[in-house]
């Protein structure tokens, strides 16, 4: 297998990992502190990312890009210096701005979060950014010379280390309060960074010291990366402000509708806690899809093959169809069971089916987004990524008060389908291509609503009979997708399409490998 390949296989693999072990760290956490709590420390998360898309977002993507430029030139001073330049710029940017976050944390708390038990768990974040972002810069500095397996070994150990570290700490201390607990959380995480941090930091010394650098080609001025580092820091701010509106404005939106703060604030906690991650949990196939897709496209357009970039599209959109659909069908009848299994809360998977469509829209608009950084359409995909967030916005402003969190819902699905739709037309517009409706929507979608209607009336008739849930989700997960299978057939799909497309792609991507190596 080529070095290109096994990068990519290695990637993916390290990130369906990391998306198993946090989703079960999520569960563990959950029983642990219940959904109150986890509305709480959901509130925390947006200023966290807020300050990481301030500082840090725009310099990895920089250092990324020019460190894989420079060392293709084979000038290894250079990427050092780019760097020592962008650990530079982050601590300039990250240190007053975090001292500003700690000095005004208790009007972040009341004002903008809306709940003044989120003060400690914002003051503990500021060290979890500072020490992210030295993790982020170096491992973006890694991928950028080709070496994926230290940053790939630092996450993998990463997402255990914070599992255990938080859930060992809260067992440990027993904190009294909701306020103290998120703390705690917020602690776990710093001490996650901390392992990170300095794992890749020391792993990138030692690499240069075993490949010493040679002078500096160029003098890499701090202007030559915030030229990289504002555009994409900029987007990523803008997106990130719409999210965190959004997250602050649901419990908001709940109490204006009639619930009490800490009965809006549980309600928060089981859907972007629970609900949501476990919709998510199938979605780590589209992060492999795209990074296999991202090289392949741009290798594709730069050659000027537009009708090779077509027919990888074309499979692209066929496979994320017949995977994700079946899994949304199948998580909308047996998800509430299994979330309430899991999370031992009876509202999990409320609103379900609405919030499946929306997971799957979003599945399209992530990899037509993906697709569109392939083509070097970075811009196209950020605008229409801004639009889908504000139409989310919208509906939570307008309609959650009113309708409950069925108004997020709602949202939710009319925000994957602008995603999903805008992202859609970018590409075909792009590519050339002409968009294939039954085979990339309609026989998917046919087969999955045939089998999400039997499941549900055998998972009924099995219940009705006494059979345990358990029991019942799997022998509905197994006939589901049978069914699921003999209603593609029955719309003309061959038996063994799939698997000649995937073997095809193989071939082609190898080949590709090693002529980008020859």
């Amino acid at each position: 297998m080529s070095t290109i390949l096994a990068g990519t296989v290695l990637l993916t693999a390290t990130g369906l990992f990391s998306q198993v072990v946090g989703f079960v760290y999520r569960m563990l956490l959950s029983r642990m502190i219940g959904a109150e709590t986890m509305g709480l420390y959901q509130l925390v998360m947006p200023v966290y990312s807020m300050l990481m898309s301030v500082t840090a977002v725009g310099l990895t993507v920089a250092v990324s890009t020019l460190s894989a430029r420079y060392h293709a030139l084979g000038d290894s001073g250079t990427v050092r210096l780019v760097l020592r330049r962008a650990l530079k710029n982050f601590l300039l940017l990250a240190l007053p701005l975090g001292l500003a976050v700690c000095v005004l944390s208790d009007p972040i708390s009341v004002y903008l979060l809306g709940d003044a038990r989120t003060r400690l768990g914002v003051v503990v974040m500021v060290p979890c950014m500072l020490l992210t972002g030295v993790e982020n810069l170096h491992k973006h500095c890694f991928y950028g010379i080709g070496r994926v397996r230290p940053p790939a070994a630092v996450e993998t150990a990463e997402q255990l280390i914070r599992a255990g570290a938080v859930l060992a700490l809260l067992a440990a201390l027993l904190p009294r309060s909701a306020e103290e607990t998120v703390g705690v959380i917020a602690l776990g995480m710093v001490l996650c960074e901390v392992f990170s941090a300095c794992a890749l930091t020391l792993l990138f010394r030692r690499h240069w010291r075993r490949f010493p650098p040679g002078p500096a080609g160029e003098d890499v001025s701090g202007r030559r990366l915030l030229a990289i580092a504002l555009p994409v820091g900029a987007t990523s701010l803008l997106g990130t402000l719409l999210g965190s509106a959004n997250a602050v404005l649901i419990p908001a939106k709940l109490v204006e509708g009639g619930m009490t703060l800490p009965e809006a604030m549980a309600e928060f906690g089981v859907l972007s806690g629970m609900t949501l991650p476990l919709l998510g949990l199938p979605t780590g196939f589209i992060g492999a899809l795209c990074l296999v897709m991202v090289p392949d496209l741009s290798r594709r357009t730069a050659r000027g093959d537009r009708r090779a970039a077509a027919g990888f599209l074309d499979r692209v959109m066929t496979a994320t169809s017949l995977l994700m659909a079946p899994a949304m069908a199948l998580l909308a009848v047996i998800g509430p069971a299994v979330g309430r299994a899991l999370f031992r809360d009876q509202r999990v998977g409320e609103l379900i089916l609405p919030l499946a469509a929306g997971t799957l829209l979003g599945c399209w608009q992530s990899v037509l987004s993906g697709a569109l950084n392939g083509l070097g359409l970075q811009d196209k995909g950020a605008r229409n990524a801004i639009i889908s967030d504000v139409v989310q916005l919208a509906f939570t402003f307008f309609a959650v008060a009113r309708f409950g969190l069925a108004g997020f819902a709602a949202g939710y699905v009319a925000s994957g389908l602008a995603g999903a739709g805008l992202n859609l037309a970018s590409v075909l517009r792009a590519a050339g291509l002409r968009p294939k409706w039954f085979e990339w929507f309609v026989r998917p979608l046919l087969a999955c609503v045939l089998m999400g209607l039997w499941c549900n009336l055998l998972f009924r008739i099995m219940l009705d009979a006494g059979c345990g849930e358990g029991v019942s989700a799997l022998v509905c997960a197994a006939l589901g997708l049978t069914v699921y299978m003999a209603a593609l057939l029955a719309q003309g799909l061959p038996a063994g399409e799939a698997a000649a497309r995937l073997r095809a792609d193989l071939k082609e991507r190898r080949r590709a490998a090693r002529d980008l190596e020859s």
